[in-house]
């Protein structure tokens, strides 16, 4: 018996309004990162779908990480 390799999940596609629900904008903003390219997308027909992971990617590449400051600095 020979075991198939497991298959990663399906990415979930998303809606426009559920990237905007997740992102706490208007549907407006996804649709303008669609019409720039700035997101990847996937097209059926006339209805366009953001998968889940180029979301979080989209997320972690606007992640700004803070300024450590040193302490114990001398006056």
């Amino acid at each position: 018996m020979s075991k198939t390799p497991a298959r990663p999940p399906a990415d979930r596609l998303l809606t426009v309004a559920e990237v905007a629900e997740r992102l706490g904008t208007t549907e407006r903003f996804p649709r303008r990162l669609i019409e720039e390219r700035r997101i990847a997308f996937v097209r059926l027909g006339r209805k366009v779908r953001i998968p889940e992971s180029v979301l979080n990617e989209f997320i972690a590449a606007g992640l700004v990480q803070p300024i450590t400051t040193r302490t114990g600095r001398a006056a």
